[in-house]
């Protein structure tokens, strides 16, 4: 499949750029609102995989040129801009595609990360709310440390929970990050149960920022 990544130069972005495409068949591109920052930052992920003897190359372009030849979209950006950016992209897809949001909306006091849930409930319903009709969004990603993705050298063995109203597009959002070593993909159910899968990111901040040796944690359901 073709997967773009919007916001890939991003530490997340960055990390499932490498991934997918260190582990998988899938073609990878990521996308930016500066083209040269995305062909930029693609050259050095192609170098980063070349060094590892890996036979694969990450493509960079503008946001809307790397969504219009994509089959799966990844909306690695910032929470507040998740609605402008799939409205942005929306000439550019195609009924049959698949969104997949990844962010949590969080804000910090004295006292740590704390879930700051948007008025829609949820970044991933936000997303929803903007797609175009036939395109469905899928939520994933979330509680994943972008430091242990991006870094090859390290062994996942953690899940993701997978979350959507449209069975066949979780299923292959599913199936896509289970094609990454060490990542299990878990149904979590409907858009509706976005908001405790998001709440989960700040949880895990918190509790790698009090313990050592918990920088970057991840989940596993036994």
């Amino acid at each position: 499949m073709q997967i773009a990544i919007l916001g890939g130069t991003g530490d997340i972005g960055q990390g499932l750029a490498l991934r997918l495409a260190a582990d998988t068949p899938h073609a990878v591109a990521i996308g930016s609102r500066d083209a040269e920052k995305a062909e930029t930052k693609a050259e050095e992920y192609t170098t980063e995989l070349d060094s590892r003897g890996l036979d694969a190359a990450v493509e960079g372009a503008e946001n809307e040129v790397v969504a219009a030849e994509a089959d799966v979209v990844v909306l690695a950006v910032p929470p507040y801009h998740i609605g402008d950016t799939v409205e942005a992209i929306a000439d550019e897809l195609d009924p049959g595609d698949v969104l997949v949001s990844p962010a949590t909306g969080m804000k910090r006091d004295d006292e740590g990360f704390h879930y700051h849930r948007p008025g829609a409930g949820s970044v991933t319903r936000i997303a929803a709310d903007a797609a175009p009709e036939g395109v469905a969004v899928v939520g994933a990603f979330h509680n994943l440390a972008a430091a242990r993705l991006a870094n090859l050298d390290a062994d996942l063995g953690i899940d993701t929970l997978v979350i959507g109203d449209d069975e066949d597009a979780k299923a292959t959002v599913a199936d896509i990050a289970e094609g990454i070593e060490g990542l299990r993909a878990l149904d979590a159910g409907g858009v509706a149960n976005a908001p405790e899968i998001e709440a989960l990111t700040p949880l895990l901040i918190n509790v790698a920022e009090h313990n050592d040796g918990l920088h970057d944690l991840g989940i596993e359901f036994q």
